[in-house]
């Protein structure tokens, strides 16, 4: 008898929740996000390749439709600090920045991570299908470089996940994971809100 023990160390985390009553919260943001893109048509190059990256979203305007979102999506932010083991009483988490990207047909972002924060996030205001992954590199550079050939796919082995997304979907995941975003072939927008939290 064969008596053995794989520990699976190290694990990496994508959490993913679906916010209620996202139709109408979507209406708003959409709106809002297209009024920022027709007053800053250029938007700013960052990892987009093609499509449109607002400048920082005004997040201190009370009543606003930004504003409402993040004291929607504070519970799901507490919730990973939880999951994580991070203290959370006392402790000043907050937003560092916030921004929208909208991939029309053909449009996608490459490889990239975010720098100085603990967490990130990606919020979809607009998913059809077909419109672009998330995708999610294995962040152990060995493993990218050198193995041998891959006979039977596994969680050993991996090195790229895809992740499935729709409207109302919110991934928040390490900042230092490598991530990018698959080419838009939907025909339609791709509407993201992604964001940075880290502690003041």
């Amino acid at each position: 008898m064969n008596n053995n023990t794989i520990y699976r160390l190290f694990p990496e985390p994508v959490f993913k929740y679906k916010l209620g009553n996202f139709q109408k919260l979507n209406e708003e943001l959409s709106e809002y996000i297209y009024k920022l893109k027709e007053e800053d048509k250029e938007g700013l190059k960052k990892s987009n390749k093609g499509g449109w990256h607002s400048k920082y979203f005004e997040l201190g305007i009370k009543d606003s439709i930004q504003h409402k979102f993040t004291v929607e999506i504070q519970k799901n932010i507490l919730d990973v600090f939880k999951n994580f083991g991070w203290k959370t009483s006392n402790v000043p988490i907050t937003i560092n920045e916030m921004w929208a990207i909208i991939n029309k047909n053909n449009d996608f972002n490459v490889l990239h991570s975010h720098p100085n924060s603990y967490l990130s996030a990606a919020y979809y205001v607009k998913a059809p299908k077909n419109c672009g992954k998330f995708e999610i590199e294995c962040p152990n550079i060995a493993k990218l470089n050198s193995f041998p050939k891959i006979e039977n796919p596994n969680d050993l082995n991996v090195r790229i996940i895809s992740i499935d997304i729709s409207e109302g979907d919110l991934l928040i995941f390490p900042s230092y994971l490598p991530h990018k975003v698959a080419q838009n072939l939907s025909g339609q927008d791709r509407i993201v809100i992604s964001f940075n939290v880290g502690i003041k």
